[in-house]
């Protein structure tokens, strides 16, 4: 468990990390640098899950060794799905990061959503359904790790 006070946010305690695939952990379906490393060391903390249309079919591969949970997507409504997804697991106690359209959902449902901007950029509805918005995946990984960035960044 990861937990922080923020002042005039109120206390996050996160159990849950869902993240998006493509555009969010990997580019054109290949994993970011560095993201192996910062799942594997937020596992000990919190559960992780990936959710995923998978298009470029990459996902399986790329997250070997991760520990994680992996969900293929099908195809139609995948924002109400990955938002029914955290409310099941418990929003309240989850972080989401994601960058498409797919995404926003999600990201307003959890106690905390990080908008991560790669090559692929970002839907607009996303950015603005997210907490924070980072433009480096291991970076916003490392928030979890370093909490005291979130204070720093969502205190009023």
């Amino acid at each position: 468990m990861i937990q922080v006070a923020i002042p005039g946010h109120g206390e996050i305690r996160l159990q849950y990390l869902v993240l998006d695939y493509n555009g969010t952990l990997a580019v054109d379906g290949i994993l970011v640098p560095g993201v192996k490393r910062a799942l594997t060391d937020l596992a000990d903390k919190l559960e992780i899950h990936v959710l995923t249309a998978d298009t470029f079919g990459q996902a399986a591969k790329g997250l070997e060794g991760i520990p994680c949970r992996l969900t293929i997507l099908s195809d139609g409504n995948q924002d109400e799905g990955k938002r029914d997804f955290v409310r099941d697991l418990g929003a309240d106690r989850t972080c989401c990061m994601g960058n498409g359209r797919n995404d926003c959902l999600m990201l307003a449902a959890s106690a905390l959503g990080i908008a991560v901007i790669l090559e692929e950029g970002a839907s607009t509805k996303t950015l603005t359904s997210a907490d924070v918005v980072c433009t480096n995946i291991v970076a916003a990984l490392a928030l979890l790790q370093n909490p005291l960035r979130l204070k720093a960044t969502l205190r009023y």
